[in-house]
This record gives C-alpha cells, structure tokens and sequence, in this order.
C-alpha cells in the first residue's frame, strides 16, 4: 500500500500558522475582553489543535472513514463536555446562598 508523501513546506507551513496562533494568544491576553476572553482563547485553541490533528497526525491523508468517524465523535463528546462545564461556570452567580 503506497503511503501519501507530505512534502516539508506544508509543515513548514503549518508550524508557521501555529506560532502566529500563539504570538496572537499571547498578544490578545494583555487586550482586556470581558466575557470574551475565555471564548476567544478557545476558538483559538481549538484552531490550533484541528491544526495539529489534521496535518501532524495525518487525518488529512486518511483514506478510512472509521478514522474520520472516530475524530468527529471525539470532537463532539468534547464539546458536549465543554458546553455543560460552562454551562455551570456561568451559572455560579445566580443563586443567592446565604452566608456568602
């Protein structure tokens, strides 16, 4: 089975999106967003990480679809994960316990 060969400049490439990426998540950290932030640094994150997946580990190349099948549920589950733990995150505030 003949294997795709991924030539140096898409690598050279791709790390070169992921430091800009991180110079950006550095730089925008000293800029105050409010709410924002938290979103903004993870749409961040999650680019960089597709980034890595994709093309570091070879999901681009993937001819199986079980592959792709298993990225997208994992992808999925952590998004689920993520919404219900800012989803009590969020809602911290709105109950009035006394004593606080």
């Amino acid at each position: 089975m003949a294997e795709k060969t991924v030539r140096i400049s898409t690598y050279i490439w791709i790390w070169a999106v992921l430091m800009c990426l991180t110079a950006l998540t550095a730089g925008i950290s000293f800029v105050n967003l409010h709410r924002w932030s938290t979103v903004v640094a993870f749409v961040i994150a999650t680019t960089k990480a597709g980034l890595v997946v994709t093309f570091f580990m070879h999901l681009w190349y993937e001819k199986e679809k079980t592959i792709w099948i298993w990225a997208v549920v994992s992808a999925l589950w952590l998004t689920i994960m993520l919404v219900f733990t800012m989803g009590d995150y969020l809602t911290r505030g709105f109950l009035q316990v006394p004593g606080k």
